[in-house]
């Protein structure tokens, strides 16, 4: 076991090659992940401004709690 780890006298080349790859690996997994978190949080900031324009153009209330409700429904799914 002992000369698997030693990897032939490379291990110390060997094991953070290894650790540089999961790094990336688990980044490349993620960061899709925390952009689409990213681009729902805009979208549904932009939707709210834009509601908002179009309420003060139309002296409508700004905000239902309808709205609210159906965005963040589809924001989490």
């Amino acid at each position: 076991m002992l000369a698997f780890l030693d990897m032939g006298g490379y291990a110390a080349y060997v094991w953070p090659a290894y650790a540089v790859f999961f790094i990336v690996l688990l980044a490349d997994y993620l960061a899709p992940v925390f952009r689409r978190r990213h681009v729902l949080r805009e979208l549904h900031a932009r939707m709210q401004r834009q509601k908002a324009r179009q309420a003060r153009r139309d002296g409508m209330p700004t905000h239902t709690d309808t709205d609210a409700h159906a965005i963040r429904e589809h924001t989490t799914s």
